[in-house]
């Protein structure tokens, strides 16, 4: 087993952690990069079946946090990041990772809500109000907060590298807690 492409996720990864922590964006140079080299490793390793591998898990690693970006609950970047992963882990990979990352996420934005309790209070009525007016009108209008309200920034990058980097320990031990505490095991 060679660790090329685990060295790639977590170094891609890393820096996308700190981009997003210093700038709230992770930089098309970092999420790109890793697309590439993760589908050119793969052709190098595996030729077109590598490719295949590589260029499923991009798109599924994409295509799961689309839609969050569509709807504005999390930036481009993010969505590309998980396209990265999924170019170097693959479809199974990029999967284990993702659920771990929106499980971490959800707790990570839960937390932050609390801390910020006053534009929590504010989110979770401006919420309740688009839902019911969805629900009598069967037309979307989201509400947007006050002006001047400070709005928390949820850097997701830190949630999808914990989620990545457990997914690679998973591939490296075989095991993890999640794995023990559900009974059964992932094949990456």
């Amino acid at each position: 087993m060679t660790l090329t492409p685990y060295i790639l996720v977590s170094a891609g990864i890393s820096i996308a952690v700190v981009e997003d922590l210093r700038r709230q964006k992770i930089p098309n140079v970092v999420t790109y990069s890793m697309m590439l080299f993760g589908i050119i490793f793969h052709i190098v390793n595996a030729g077109l079946a590598g490719l295949i591998f590589s260029i499923e898990g991009m798109f599924v690693g994409t295509g799961i946090f689309i839609i969050p970006y569509l709807l504005g609950g999390m930036g481009a970047g993010d969505a590309k990041l998980m396209g990265g992963v999924g170019a170097i882990l693959g479809v199974t990979g990029v999967i284990i990772a993702a659920v771990i990352s929106i499980l971490l996420g959800l707790i990570y934005a839960i937390i932050l809500l609390l801390i910020n309790w006053s534009f929590g209070r504010s989110f979770l009525k401006r919420s309740y109000t688009t839902l019911k007016t969805f629900l009598f009108t069967k037309q979307w209008v989201p509400i947007p907060p006050p002006k001047g309200e400070k709005q928390p920034v949820l850097c997701y990058a830190l949630p999808i590298a914990v989620g990545t980097l457990y997914t690679v320990y998973i591939k490296f031990t075989g095991s993890g807690l999640i794995q023990d505490l559900l009974g059964f095991q992932f094949v990456i």
